[in-house]
């Protein structure tokens, strides 16, 4: 596929499904994918497609870059309703994440105080202190969980750290004390001659659970909504989304859908 890359470190304002007018921050190559997942929906391609030898933006560039954006949207009187973090991979790989975070806290409360800060995350890095910390200081930390199975995780996501486990993961979400947002992509057809199917009523229903346990402040769910690397997967219908929401809203969870 023709990958879709961010070419710069702020993007937009976009339209996002889930999260209003959002202005995107790009922490990662202009050239290229750096991600410690390698999913096989990714809107960015595969990891091994957007190799690069660039360097990650420094902190300094961020904030310059962050201010400029903010001065011109307010001089053109252009709203926003987020600031977020996603871009060319997984923005908690950059060495300076945490700094960064406070600097856009800094810059968000002086030009756009009513506007959110939201990180899309993986969430494999969470264990991580600084990563951690950071994502407790913005409003919309969104972390990602695609099943409770790891077998079907390991299909989906592809993490490339052969000691990535559910079981772990649950505990450091539970760190957040529902603090934090859930996000999970439905998908279903084929990867390397497997099925892919996380709909399943034993997905579901493993999934669900760890709602229960981990207790997020929201849901969100979504399915491909652009071109993926891998061909044979399709949209789940959006009215089989409302019914999992269903499900979630009957643990007394907020759920956010995107067909």
């Amino acid at each position: 596929m023709s990958t879709l890359l961010f070419d710069e470190i702020v993007f937009g304002p976009i339209h996002s499904r889930r999260l209003g007018t959002s202005l995107g921050m790009n922490l990662l190559p202009y050239d290229g994918k750096v991600c410690s997942f390698n999913c096989i929906y990714c809107e960015c391609g595969y990891n091994e497609d957007g190799r690069t030898k660039t360097e990650l933006p420094n902190r300094k560039n961020v904030k310059a870059a962050l201010e400029h954006k903010l001065l011109k949207l307010k001089k053109e009187n252009v709203k926003i309703d987020v600031i977020t973090f996603a871009g060319n991979g997984e923005p908690t790989l950059h060495p300076h994440f945490a700094e960064i975070i406070d600097d856009t806290i800094e810059l968000r409360n002086k030009y756009v105080p009513e506007a959110k800060i939201s990180v899309l995350s993986n969430a494999m890095h969470i264990g991580k202190d600084s990563v951690f910390n950071a994502l407790k200081k913005v409003e919309n930390n969104i972390l990602k969980l695609d099943s409770a199975n790891i077998e079907t995780v390991r299909l989906i996501d592809q993490p490339n750290s052969p000691t990535y486990n559910i079981e772990r993961q649950i505990e450091f979400f539970k760190k957040f004390e529902g603090n934090f947002i859930l996000q999970t992509m439905f998908v279903r057809g084929s990867h390397k001659g497997q099925i892919v199917d996380n709909t399943t009523e034993e997905e579901i229903n493993g999934w669900l659970d760890i709602i229960k346990i981990t207790h997020p402040k929201e849901v969100m769910i979504y399915t491909i909504d652009r071109e993926t690397p891998e061909k044979n997967l399709e949209k789940v219908p959006l009215e089989e989304l409302k019914q999992i929401g269903k499900k979630v809203e009957q643990l007394g969870i907020k759920i956010n859908i995107a067909g």
